[in-house]
């Protein structure tokens, strides 16, 4: 049976192996179910990790959507608020013009030209003996362009004897030089800037900003890990900041779209836009950008932003004329314009020039040779430069007003408008200077602690009315009270020649020999209180010829005048002559009692000066926009006020102030033979000392006083005369060159009766009358004329 017993035994292993099998497959499901189940629990955290990740895609996405929009808006739109700039008057040159070889330095230098030996390119001059030859720059004036050109100069004297095209040797008719910047009208934020343009940027300029801030500006995209990884390494080893990785990308992104604070948010957000800024502008146009955003130095209250500004405020020059020297001092002031200020810190700004040209050669911009020479150059930075508003405070503020009544501050602080004014540099050097030295002479003489007298001054064309320097006080930098415009103080007897001239507007009533009294008066007012006024020598002088009440200042017999005038009418010819303030007509405003600013006092003045005729006193010529197309201009107005014929008499007794009365003490300062016309005042207990006269060419307004309103111990002529005199004198004034109306005769007088007297005459003297109001009495020494015949046929003979 053995047979049987094999097979039982297969059907057995086969069993077993079956069994196994199906136990095999009964335990798949359960692992697989396992498997199933653990994928199941972890699907929510992957869900979770796509979500959030898609979501930060979208958050950073719509950011950079976001920023990328204000980046647009801002950069494409009006980048910056452009400041108003203020040009002085340009210097015109043509033979026969008043120049010293003194002042026409003077005038170059302002410009920032510099001296050389032999004349080469713009902006350079030279001078052998009588003879300046220089190159003067191209300029687009409101009626166009004055182009550039070599010119050929001579100066004989104190007058231009020749002026040449040094070129072509053709004579010039006229030339003007370019108007010096004398300042800004700048937004509330205090930033000012000159903009440049790409094009405008020196080859020096660029390579020093690429070695000492950005060597990789032109390859990377925004943002440049490898100089933020150098910086790391760097700031790690030191222990401290020592470098900086940002680019030149970001930090335009920085200074232009975001705000100074320090922290990580805004430090993405500077990367972010450089990498939007990159990718959306091209590098030129990021360069020019940045080199118009950079913050250089401040002045005062101004921030100096820009390497166009900047040149002129540390060299006085344009960006385009400065040397490699100029530009790597600018460059090293980005590293901290306070820390390395050339003019505070001099050792530390040429450390960090020096450091800069050796970059340059570093980075194989410039070879050691040329560095090496550059760093043995000084600084070569002077005082501040012509754009700083520091230098004419007061007639910027006197701009700024004056504009107010056509524009809006917006417009006046950025649209780039170009103001072309009056200011006379050279003249307003001259004033600054004398105030200051003068009025320390002044305390010195009166034995007053430094500092305790205060000034203002302004100085005006006569015919034009054309303000052309102006001081608000001692210190010529400071912007502060303006005294020229805002001292309203009493005028004292700067009110009289009024009072006369409209005396002398009545011929058949009055002339220069007219008996006036000077006797004491008596006046009460509606509350009983008496007005007596006196004379400044305490004295009466009984009856005075007119032309010596005058001269003399006699108080008492002024008053007397100008009652029988009426009050009233001397108010009304004040308002004619430009007097816009209101007037209350008192008794007492004969004696000045009205108070008034220097400005004010010079707009009726302006009257004499001008022979009659009222010219608005004005500081603007014409204003263009930011592209040099004329917006409006303010011209020459003229009205008359007053008859030639009773202006001429009066100034005629203005020019005898100077020479015999009250003002004959300016001949300390000016020649006998310059005629000058011009009147003292004095005010109550000598709190206000002022003087107003005029030359041919010189209008000039006085007031020396103390800001507490104590008393200065000054009258008229120990006080303002003398910085008067010392200003004009500076000025080398033209005579004033009367001449006479055709209704004006002159007839010889007896000084002391003012009778019809003759030439051989005992005292005699020629006096000016308007025809038909001559004398009718004669003197006795008439009838002892050893010419014999009738007295008119002599006389009109």
């Amino acid at each position: 049976m053995p047979p049987t017993k094999k097979k039982t035994s297969r059907k057995k292993k086969t069993a077993k192996k079956t069994a196994a099998r199906k136990k095999v497959v009964r335990r798949k499901p359960a692992a697989a179910k396992k498997r199933r189940k653990s994928s199941r629990k972890g699907f929510p955290w992957f869900k979770w990790l796509t979500g959030l990740t898609l979501l930060a895609m979208l958050v950073v996405g719509g950011y950079s959507l976001y920023l990328s929009q204000v980046v647009r808006v801002k950069f494409e739109g009006k980048r910056w608020a452009i400041p108003a700039r203020v040009y002085a008057r340009p210097l015109e040159l043509y033979v026969g013009a008043n120049l010293t070889p003194s002042r026409l330095q003077a005038e170059l230098q302002a410009l920032g030209y510099r001296k050389v030996r032999k004349v080469s390119s713009v902006a350079q001059w030279s001078q052998s003996g009588s003879r300046f030859v220089f190159h003067t720059r191209e300029f687009l004036f409101w009626d166009g362009i004055e182009p550039a050109r070599k010119v050929s100069l001579r100066i004989k004297g104190s007058t231009v004897s020749a002026l040449k095209d040094a070129t072509s040797g053709k004579s010039l008719d006229v030339l003007r030089l370019e108007p010096p910047e004398i300042g800004s009208i700048y937004p509330s934020h205090k930033e000012d800037r000159v903009l440049v343009r790409r094009d405008e940027l020196p080859d020096h300029l660029v390579a020093a900003l690429l070695a000492a801030e950005d060597r990789d500006y032109f390859h990377h995209h925004g943002i440049n890990f490898y100089s933020i990884a150098r910086a790391l390494v760097a700031n790690v080893k030191a222990g401290r900041t020592v470098q900086g990785g940002s680019t030149l990308t970001q930090q335009l992104a920085k200074n232009f779209f975001l705000t100074p604070e320090r922290s990580l948010w805004r430090k993405a957000n500077e990367a972010l836009m450089a990498i939007i800024l990159d990718a959306r502008y091209g590098k030129d146009e990021i360069l020019e950008a940045y080199a118009n955003e950079v913050f250089l130095g401040q002045d005062g209250d101004r921030a100096i932003h820009g390497f166009g500004l900047a040149a002129y405020y540390y060299f006085n020059r344009p960006l385009n004329e400065l040397n490699l020297t100029e530009t790597a001092l600018l460059v090293g002031l980005l590293k901290g314009a306070s820390y390395y200020n050339p003019r505070s810190h001099p050792d530390r700004a040429l450390k960090r020039r020096n450091l800069v040209l050796q970059l340059m050669v570093d980075q194989g911009f410039i070879d050691q040779e040329t560095a090496d020479q550059a760093m043995q150059q000084p600084l070569g930075v002077g005082k501040k430069g012509r754009l700083s508003n520091a230098r004419h405070p007061a007639f910027i503020d006197l701009v700024r007003r004056q504009l107010q009544r056509d524009y809006q501050e917006e417009d006046l602080t950025s649209e780039g408008l170009r103001i072309f004014t009056t200011l006379d540099p050279w003249a307003q050097q001259q004033l600054d200077k004398q105030i200051s030295s003068g009025l320390a002479s002044l305390e010195k003489h009166k034995k007053l602690p430094a500092g305790t007298l205060q000034a203002a001054m302004v100085l005006v064309s006569p015919q034009g009315g054309e303000i052309r320097a102006l001081s608000g006080g001692r210190e010529a930098g400071f912007a502060g009270f303006n005294r020229a415009l805002d001292a309203v103080r009493p005028i004292g007897s700067l009110i009289k020649p009024v009072i006369y001239l409209l005396a002398l507007s009545r011929p058949d009533e009055y002339s220069l020999v007219t008996l006036l009294e000077d006797e004491p008066v008596h006046l009460k007012d509606a509350k009983g209180r008496v007005w007596a006024p006196k004379n400044y020598d305490k004295k009466t002088h009984g009856l005075v010829p007119l032309h010596l009440a005058l001269a003399k200042s006699y108080n008492l017999a002024t008053v007397h005048l100008g009652l029988a005038l009426g009050v009233k009418n001397v108010v009304s010819l004040l308002h004619d002559m430009g007097v816009q303030r209101k007037l209350s007509p008192l008794p007492s405003l004969l004696l000045g009692a009205v108070s008034l600013s220097p400005v004010e006092v010079a707009q009726f003045y302006q009257v004499f000066a001008a022979g009659g005729f009222r010219s608005p006193l004005r500081a603007i010529r014409e204003i263009v926009d930011a592209e040099g197309l004329p917006l409006q201009r303010y011209p020459l107005q003229v009205a008359q006020v007053a008859e030639p014929g009773p202006v001429y008499l009066l100034n005629r007794n203005l020019v005898e102030v100077m020479r015999s009365g009250t003002g004959r003490g300016i001949r300390r300062y000016l020649p006998e033979s310059l005629e000058v016309a011009g009147k003292t005042g004095t005010t109550d207990e000598l709190r206000d000392s002022w003087f107003a006269g005029f030359s041919g060419d010189w209008l000039a307004v006085a007031w020396v006083g103390r800001d507490d309103n104590k008393p200065a111990g000054l009258t008229g002529s120990s006080g303002a005369l003398v910085l008067w005199g010392r200003v004009m004198k500076a000025l080398k004034p033209q005579p004033l060159g009367l001449l006479p109306p055709e209704d004006i005769v002159y007839i010889w007088v007896d000084p002391q009766t003012g009778y019809l007297s003759a030439e051989h005459c005992e005292g005699a003297i020629a006096m000016p009358f308007i025809r038909g109001s001559e004398p009718q009495l004669r003197s006795d020494c008439l009838g002892e004329d050893p010419r014999g015949g009738n007295f008119f046929d002599r006389l009109f003979d």
